[in-house]
């Protein structure tokens, strides 16, 4: 699936990203820094009513979120990962099994954790308001 979509449209393809692969537990968000991938998991909790403060976990590792439609949605941000046993030792694999949703950003620094389901996104920025997606 590609998706080019403007950043005011980012709601409304989160929606659609949500109905294709919302049965997925672990979405994997591969991008250079700055192209959106918080901004596009912001968007999608929101489409899942997240009352929680969404944020960029890059210092706690890890944040959790709660929705009616999932009890546990764990959001990561693995850039500061240096290894897979600091990883573990963070908590990451615990909660690629026991959440219901994981959505990873910087993926490619554990990339050995991943489910073979994943779902992995990689957004490329066009321009200042546009950007192209790619699922499988």
């Amino acid at each position: 699936m590609v998706v080019v979509y403007n950043i005011s449209q980012i709601h409304d393809v989160a929606g659609q990203v949500l109905a294709q692969f919302g049965n997925k537990k672990v979405w994997a968000f591969y991008a250079p820094m700055g192209a959106g991938k918080t901004t596009f998991i912001h968007a999608l909790c929101n489409v899942l009513q997240v009352t929680d403060v969404v944020s960029s976990p890059t210092f706690a590792i890890i944040n959790e979120y709660t929705s009616p439609r999932f009890t546990t949605i764990y959001h990561m941000d693995w850039y500061r990962l240096k290894s897979e046993e600091e990883a573990i030792n963070a908590g990451v694999e615990d909660a690629l099994q026991q959440g219901d949703l994981s959505l990873v950003e910087w993926p490619e620094k554990v990339p050995d954790l991943l489910p073979d389901d994943v779902v992995n996104i990689t957004i490329e920025l066009l321009d200042a308001a546009t950007r192209q997606m790619k699922i499988n």
